[in-house]
Order: structure tokens, then sequence, then C-alpha cells
């Protein structure tokens, strides 16, 4: 198991469970500003799950169009599966906004104008 992997599904269940508004909004002050730092963190996490998993997989790739030579590969099966029982990139991101692991910062527009 990949150390990105292994990191981010430590703690994390792969069932949606009900989060308060209250608590969200509370980290930031904005409810709509909460989400939309999931939103950025849970894009990051999906393109490094996304890198990984091609790149594991493009090691069983078949770069020739024979019919007769695609075979199943079951190490390449598992792979895949692993990655589907993974929980949500949203799900991940919102567990690591709730627990402080995601670092933001407000961009101030006064300090320009």
């Amino acid at each position: 198991m990949s150390k990105i992997r292994r990191q981010l599904s430590a703690n994390t269940s792969s069932s949606v469970e009900p989060k308060k508004l209250v608590d969200l909004k509370n980290k930031t002050g904005n409810l709509y500003e909460s989400i939309t730092i999931i939103a950025k963190r849970s894009n990051q996490i999906n393109i490094t799950i996304k890198e990984e998993l091609h790149n594991k997989l493009e090691e069983f790739a078949s770069h020739t169009d024979s019919l007769e030579e695609i075979h199943e590969n079951k190490e390449q099966i598992e792979i895949s599966r692993a990655y589907e029982r993974m929980p949500n990139p949203a799900l991940l991101a919102t567990t690591e906004f709730l627990e402080d692991k995601v670092y933001y910062r407000k961009n101030d527009e006064d300090l320009f104008s």
C-alpha cells in the first residue's frame, strides 16, 4: 500500500456520515468558504490518487491491439479493487478539514487596493 493511500484512509470511513454545518462554518466563519476549501482539497487528493493508480496500471498495459494478447491479470484487478474500496476524496478532504490538517489562506484583496 502506498504512503498516500495509508495516510489518507487511515482514519476515514468509506461510508458517508452526517456532519454538522456549524462545525464547518466555525472553521472559517463562512460555510461556503469552508466548502470551497474542502472541494479544492478533494480535487488535489483525487488527482494524486488518479496519477498513482495510472502509474501502477501502466506496468500492466499492453501496447498492441491484438485481441489474442488480452488476458486477465489478477494483480491488476486487485490493485483496481483496492482503489475502489478507498474512501471518496470528498470524505477524505472533509475529515482533513475538520481535523485541521488542511492549510489554507485567504487572499486579502484590500492589500492591493
